[in-house]
């Protein structure tokens, strides 16, 4: 894919006007909302500084043809001179192991390419020894070398890595619209809600949740397993097939918690608008105005009881980013809520 073909057209042409006039940094860190789509960028990035009949300005390469042959071994990943570090599956973390073969990578001449690269996906997954080990080459990268960080949570990101990578934000800075099947299963969950007043009924709604979530996963492993390359190629030698079932086994996880984080904020958005029920809110504050059930609940519980709920949806998205089991933190956190 070509950058014209990209969406996130500010970032795309911050990075074009670099590379126009000759001052692309060394190192920067992508942030988005999709760490599929941050991985569509650098990839592009990386074509676009070794194609071998690159688009044009003022004899400056600014965007890929996307057929050569180094652009088609970039798309599926096989270049010899561009390196990618995935969280691993068991762990979901770039380990130290991984930064330190990435660094030797970088820092030996490149086989084919004009310019290595190494592009780090989920960077906020780094390990506290891995981000460590990788603080010097970051800084003083080889010449004719990129380092592309990718995080749709760059606040987790250590501050020692952040500063030493330019920044460029490729979210789209606003509240999506609901899609239908997302508006079907927030009036599904609001209906059920407005009857469930008894401990038996939060158990409900956990069951609920439970079973979109495993909707969710089966789809993200759906998405992912066909986007792999063990889809693309029949014959490979076991260990690179094993580092990409590997890889995609930390994709799958990696979606899916983000998703799932999609998902709870989805519920926490409409518990927001119960909360501003109980204050007599106008409706142009609403998240959803056009979802019933958030007014009835209001009127059963006080302003306090609808920040409490609020609270503790907070705290359940908390925990869910530890090791702590998913089902006992869901249904923890559903027995705290006030309906």
């Amino acid at each position: 894919m070509s950058f014209k073909l990209l969406p996130h057209q500010q970032g795309v042409q911050l990075l074009q006007r670099s590379l126009a006039r000759g001052r692309l940094g060394h190192a920067y860190l992508f942030s988005g909302d999709r760490i599929e789509e941050l991985e569509s960028i650098a990839r592009t990035l990386a074509k676009t500084l070794n194609c071998q009949n690159p688009v044009l300005q003022n004899g400056v390469a600014v965007d890929c043809c996307d057929q050569c042959p180094s652009c088609r071994q970039i798309e599926n990943d096989i270049h010899a001179d561009i390196h990618w570090a995935r969280p691993e599956a068991k762990s979901r973390v770039v380990t130290v192991d991984q930064m330190r073969e990435l660094t030797r990578e970088i820092q030996l001449k490149p086989t084919q390419a004009q310019f290595k690269a190494g592009i780090i996906a989920g960077a906020d997954r780094l390990h506290v020894s891995a981000a460590n080990a990788f603080l010097k080459t970051l800084e003083e990268p080889p010449a004719k070398s990129i380092l592309i960080l990718l995080s749709t949570e760059p606040s987790r990101i250590l501050e020692t890595i952040l500063s030493r990578c330019l920044r460029v934000n490729f979210s789209s800075g606003a509240r999506r619209e609901l899609a239908a099947s997302e508006a079907a299963w927030l009036e599904k969950f609001s209906a059920l809600a407005q009857e469930q007043k008894t401990l038996l009924g939060r158990y409900i709604l956990a069951d609920v949740l439970v079973q979109k979530l495993a909707e969710i996963r089966a789809e993200a492993e759906k998405t992912l397993s066909a986007r792999s390359p063990l889809q693309k190629y029949d014959e490979i030698d076991k260990e690179l097939r094993d580092k990409w079932e590997e890889e995609l086994a930390a994709a799958v996880e990696a979606e899916y918690r983000r998703l799932r984080a999609d998902l709870l904020l989805l519920v926490q958005c409409w518990l927001r608008d119960v909360w501003l029920h109980t204050l007599a809110a106008g409706k142009d504050l609403l998240n959803f105005p056009q979802i019933p059930g958030a007014e009835a609940i209001a009127r059963r519980i006080s302003p306090r009881q609808a920040l409490e709920n609020l609270q503790a949806m907070n705290e359940t998205q908390r925990i869910l980013h530890t090791n702590v089991q998913e089902a006992l933190a869901l249904e923890v956190g559903l027995l705290k809520l006030h309906f």
